[in-house]
């Protein structure tokens, strides 16, 4: 049986050893997060898939590192597919009882790892009278202006600057459509942005003496709660909202946020709502549910050293779910493991803040995201951007400029699987009609869309969803 340490110790030894240089932060003034997928099989070695919306699905919209893990985690199933289909005994896959249908070979477990709390409802951690501060403060602009919406991420105007180089397919914003029900938000473009839990910079003279009743009024140790880390992800329309009140009270919790920034609203739905709603639908996606006979679920997250709450991460991951019902056959709202590990990322925020103590100069995020996945062809990907790394402004939109684990890229990869598979092995859902755009395969998983269409109805009626024409590539 593995330990948390020993998933974070494979992690972080395949990330300082096996990752070059290139993305990674600059010392004494980057920081980062990690996250990874590991494979857990008996008597064999582990894999490990580290890592760290234009319509034609070439950008990448949402480079935190859990999303950018568990796109990495979809390209390593779309090659063990093809091993499946090529009838490779090394495959992870074996036949299911459909036609066309596969399934995990029994044994097989993954386990999601990120070195910090996904952003978020699992970042609203309650902090204790007299507890010791896990992280250094930061100082936030709005901590006196109770108007204005919390933003973790110490971003400087130079990355601003490294946004609008790559023009305005970088500048992601929110808008309601006129016409849709519920004020559903659609976004424009992206957001590279990474934030966690966020001391708030209250003195303690201001902090107030009620009990917080929200997250926990007090500790199992006995301990009151005096006030919360604050994310930056704010409330997506349709939600209740933030008080905004200093102390314990400003956030509501088991709330749908967007992803931290500063400026206008970004659309990508937090961290701690994509893994609550992989924890219901699976890593998979849409696209690979056509060949798999059930989800690709997760066994475990494992988190690394950081501030943290089992109660923040058990209510954010499976709590907002549990009384999700009536899914298809194969669906279900999953019992995952949560552990912590008592390891620290040496390249997370506390830790660079910790090493440079009183050196000059700000410490920024990296500005860059690394990908890598257990295939044997580019596991590697470094973007900046949503694009390769080093792509300049006049090759945006070639092919040269695409993530491995852009929309586009994984859908050629599915694409190319199909290709390979007379039509007569397909699955019933691919022979049903003609199917063209990335849209169109999409919405054809049934099964995997009415399981979704279920968890907005009965957990997560205001997620932001992308309008159809982001998605009408081929």
């Amino acid at each position: 049986m593995w330990t948390a340490d020993e998933i974070a110790r494979l992690c972080y030894e395949h990330y300082q050893t096996r990752l070059p240089k290139q993305g990674k932060p600059e010392p004494n003034r980057e920081w980062t997060l990690l996250a990874a997928v590991v494979k857990i099989q008996p008597a064999t070695d582990q894999a490990c898939g580290s890592a760290n919306k234009p319509v034609q699905g070439d950008i990448l919209n949402d480079s935190h590192a859990e999303v950018i893990a568990r796109r990495s985690f979809q390209r390593y199933l779309l090659h063990q597919l093809h091993l499946a289909a090529a009838l490779k005994e090394n495959s992870i896959f074996v036949p299911g009882t459909q036609r066309g249908l596969w399934k995990l070979r029994q044994g097989i477990l993954f386990v999601f790892f990120s070195s910090h709390t996904p952003c978020g409802d699992a970042s609203i951690i309650p902090m204790l009278e007299f507890e010791d501060q896990p992280c250094c403060p930061v100082s936030i602009r709005w901590a006196n202006k109770p108007s204005e919406e919390a933003s973790g991420n110490p971003e400087t105007p130079e990355d601003e600057k490294k946004y609008e180089d790559l023009g305005s397919p970088v500048t992601k914003k929110m808008r309601l459509e006129p016409g849709i029900p519920d004020g559903v938000a659609h976004c424009q473009s992206l957001d590279n942005q990474e934030s966690g839990p966020v001391p708030p910079t209250v003195s303690s003279s201001n902090v107030p003496t009620q009990e917080l009743a929200t997250v926990a009024g007090r500790a199992p140790s006995g301990a009151k709660v005096v006030d919360v880390y604050r994310t930056g992800a704010k409330c997506v329309p349709g939600e209740a909202g933030d008080s905004g009140k200093p102390g314990a009270a400003y956030h509501q919790v088991g709330l749908l946020r967007v992803k931290p920034g500063r400026g206008d609203r970004t659309c990508s739905m937090s961290c701690s709502d994509k893994l609550a709603r992989w924890n219901v639908l699976g890593c998979q996606g849409a696209l690979l549910m056509h060949l798999l006979e059930e989800p690709v679920y997760l066994s475990a997250v494992v988190i690394g050293r950081c501030p943290y709450s089992q109660e923040a991460m058990r209510r954010a991951l499976t709590g907002r779910c549990q009384n999700v019902s009536a899914l298809p056959k194969g669906f279900g709202v999953q019992e995952v493991t949560i552990q912590q590990s008592g390891l620290l990322f040496e390249q997370s925020r506390g830790a660079v803040q910790a090493k440079r103590a009183d050196s000059p100069g700000r410490l920024v995020p990296c500005g860059a995201a690394i990908s890598w996945s257990a295939v044997p062809e580019q596991p590697l990907d470094v973007t900046a951007n949503g694009f390769p790394q080093g792509t300049t402004r006049k090759a945006i939109r070639c092919l040269q400029a695409r993530s491995q684990i852009s929309k586009v890229e994984l859908f050629r990869s599915f694409q190319k699987l199909l290709s390979s598979i007379s039509e007569d092995k397909w699955p019933d859902s691919l022979r049903a009609q003609k199917l063209e755009t990335y849209h169109e395969y999409k919405e054809a998983a049934s099964t995997y869309q009415e399981a979704w269409s279920a968890l907005r109805k009965q957990a997560f009626g205001s997620w932001i969803r992308n309008p159809p024409d982001y998605h009408q590539f081929k």
